[in-house]
């Protein structure tokens, strides 16, 4: 039955020029999706910077590529399986990591680093919270399962719980490869004659109108559709990648395009109409695992580790030779043609004629009214508070679920195969190491539904500055970047105007940090019973640095002065309300994000970057969630405390606890060398003490042990994921 809303129907009518039939109507269902569509946001995207002399192919493939110089060029993409992980968590975290792998080697590259953002309900919520926990350990399952078996190192990430995310969690997973720049490949099906190769797993009902489900509400209905959900194999999507990079190097295929959302549908129809084709196929020919499958169910499958490819005529049996000897099924399935439809048969009988650039590039577009004030659920102003015990707070911000330590989830990554892991997990960023070249890569990833909520246009500048910020102090210069938007409904108002809002200042920032937006996901409807989650972008961005042993955050050695660059910031009460401390301590949220000066947050950047390239760094550390007490808490993890003092008027919650950007934590050897980078860079810098053994104290304010630091920060997640004494 059509979910096709009745003026789309029309539109259905008026291009096929009569009425459509049951296969036709699931397929103009499942492409005219906000999944597959982005007809809410289509508008909106176009505001966002695609292009610098780096990058090579922009959104609209299967995923960016730029280039790192050496002739080697880099892709990668953030997607989401936001829908699916809720309904089934193993599966459809690893058919998330399986998706967006695909959308790597698809473009010709080689897979060399996953990470993950997944957000949560909390795991003490008292009517949610075991579900929260067993849909966290199945998402940690799935992710580790697909990527530890394929055999890609998963580096690094982030994790947070918020009650918007009890009943619609999310799942965003960014992956990035290499390859040279003549082993580029698209998605375009080229060559009239050319035959359409079906590559890789049978097609069964698994997965079926999944496109269509991710972008609806959950319902009481709904939330149980696990027919929708994919099955995935890793050890099928090695043997795939493998095959397909084999093939690609024969010099046979012309066009490789993978099997996601909307299966072969999708990928027929985008192939045929990036490149003004059609194609002439035949279901007859589809490997199958199930018996009795009508042509509704073959074309709308999602059945996981498929790809379809475009090979030049007469050279199929170079193709067939390659998929045989990993074997898996190669078949021609199909032709292109001149005719730029997409026609569908099953056994000889014509069951699907529709124009491709209709279907694919003509979708409904919507201008969705947006003119109201974004949806927040926070008030602004601040209520009266005083601290009792910094000690203790601080102890409760290192023991909450988004601070603690998440090494009980990245311990199930393997983080290392295939050797080129610089930095892992627990850093600001991950870095790997491209081989045969001076040069590695780093990445990083930031979302903060919690500002976005209270100001979703700064909020996500913060987001752009906070990334920018992670890859400068491990010495990275910031390049580009990927996204992925995760709203609510984008019919209500209120919540396309918190996308608007969002994209828009994902442009100012983008472009004034010189990261343009090489492609990405929108993920909308994640709503449950009509409550939405907070607006939560997630910003992934690449740098690029000289191959070098990786300054991490935790101090090394004693005697060092501890230096914070771009000083103690500034906050009121009014811009405290989104802080971890006012979440965790004070069990509410108010007001507005901390102000971002992005001139002077650049300029920071800069800086930092300066000195860990001068070799001037024992330790780098951004000061972010939690503020500069839970800052100077991490850096102890390796046993090395400090004796600082901070010397600002503000009141010692805010001294110790604001989030306020652009401060960067240093220790150093060298402090003159130091602030001479700072004052060239017209930055504050401030020298707060010496590292030190066994001790954290911040004089006059707080002093801890830095083994019960240590202990609160590495065993509380593990706890809270303990099922709850009956």
């Amino acid at each position: 039955m059509s979910t096709l809303p009745p003026q789309e129907m029309e539109k259905v009518r008026a291009i096929l020029k009569r009425e459509p039939n049951e296969t036709e109507l699931g397929i103009f269902n499942v492409m005219w999706s906000e999944h597959c569509s982005y007809k809410s946001s289509r508008l909106h995207l176009k505001k966002l910077p695609t292009k610098n002399a780096r990058v090579l192919v922009g959104p609209g493939e299967n995923a960016g590529i730029i280039d790192i110089g050496d002739n080697v060029a880099v892709a990668f993409k953030i997607e989401s399986h936001n829908h699916p992980s809720f309904i089934e968590p193993f599966q459809g975290a690893a058919t998330g990591v399986g998706g967006i792998l695909r959308d790597i080697f698809t473009m010709g590259a080689r897979p060399i680093a996953v990470m993950d953002a997944i957000r949560f309900g909390p795991l003490d919520d008292p009517e949610h919270g075991e579900r929260n926990k067993r849909i966290v350990t199945g998402v940690v399952e799935g992710i580790a399962h697909y990527g530890n078996c394929f055999g890609v190192p998963t580096v690094g990430g982030e994790t947070q719980f918020e009650a918007c995310y009890n009943g619609n969690p999310l799942v965003n997973v960014f992956a990035l490869g290499i390859f040279k720049h003549d082993e580029i490949f698209f998605g375009k099906a080229t060559g009239i004659g050319n035959p359409v190769i079906y590559v890789g797993a049978k097609t069964g009902r698994d997965g079926i109108q999944g496109a269509s489900m991710a972008s609806e509400e959950f319902s009481e209905e709904s939330k149980s559709k696990r027919p929708n959900v994919q099955v995935g194999d890793p050890f099928m999507e090695k043997l795939l990648l493998e095959a397909c990079l084999e093939a690609m190097h024969t010099g046979a295929i012309v066009g490789i395009q993978d099997m996601g959302a909307a299966g072969l549908t999708c990928s027929t129809c985008e192939m045929g109409s990036r490149a003004g084709t059609g194609l002439d196929v035949d279901l007859k020919f589809v490997p199958q695992r199930e018996t009795g499958m009508t042509p509704y169910e073959i074309m709308l499958s999602e059945s996981q580790e498929r790809m379809l490819l475009v090979a030049e005529k007469g050279r199929e049996e170079e193709v067939f030779r390659v998929f045989r000897k990993w074997g898996l099924d190669a078949v021609t399935v199909g032709t292109v043609t001149d005719t730029g439809k997409l026609i569908v048969r099953n056994h000889g009988a014509i069951v699907v004629d529709i124009p491709n650039a209709e279907l694919a590039d003509e979708a409904p577009l919507y201008d969705r009214p947006h003119g109201v004030r974004p949806y927040r659920t926070a008030p602004m102003e601040a209520p009266k508070f005083q601290s009792k015990d910094l000690k203790a707070d601080l102890l409760t911000l290192l023991a909450s679920g988004d601070l603690c330590s998440k090494r009980w989830i990245w311990q199930q990554y393997d983080y290392t195969v295939r050797t080129n892991t610089l930095a892992g997990p627990g850093g600001d960023a991950a870095i790997v190491r491209v081989k045969d070249t001076n040069t590695s890569i780093a990445m990083s990833l930031d979302g903060n539904g919690r500002y976005c909520m209270l100001d979703p246009r700064e909020g996500t500048k913060l987001l752009v500055a906070e990334c920018c910020r992670n890859l400068s102090t491990v010495g990275a210069e910031p390049v580009a970047a990927t996204n992925n938007l995760n709203f609510g409904n984008p019919e209500r108002p209120e919540i396309m105007a918190q996308l608007v809002e969002s994209i828009e200042g994902l442009g100012e920032a983008c472009t004034h940090f010189g990261t343009p937006i090489t492609g990405g996901n929108v993920s909308l409807y994640n709503e449950t019973l009509g409550e939405a989650i907070w607006p939560t972008p997630v910003i992934g961005i690449v740098g690029l640095m000289k191959t070098a042993a990786p300054v991490t955050i935790p101090f090394k050695n004693e005697g060092r002065t501890v230096i914070l660059l771009g000083g103690y910031g500034s906050v009121d009460d009014v811009r405290f309300g989104g802080t971890q401390y006012a979440k965790a301590v004070l069990k509410t949220v108010w007001g507005l994000p901390p102000a971002l000066d992005m001139d002077y947050e650049k300029r920071v950047h800069t800086a930092i970057r300066e000195v860990v390239q001068q070799g001037h760094a024992e330790s780098s550390h951004d000061v972010g969630a939690g503020g500069l007490a839970v800052a100077l808490a991490e850096c102890c993890s390796l046993g090395i405390g400090a004796a600082v003092e901070v010397k600002t008027s503000m009141r010692p919650e805010f001294a110790l606890f604001h989030e306020g950007p652009s401060r960067v934590l240093v220790s150093t050897a060298t402090p003159e060398a130091v602030e001479q980078i700072a004052a060239q860079n017209k930055i504050e810098c401030v020298r707060l003490g010496v590292t030190l053994k066994e001790q954290l104290r911040i004089d006059g304010l707080l002093e801890c042990s830095v083994k019960q630091l240590q202990q609160v920060w590495e065993k509380s997640f593990e706890e809270m994921l303990q099922p709850a004494h009956v």
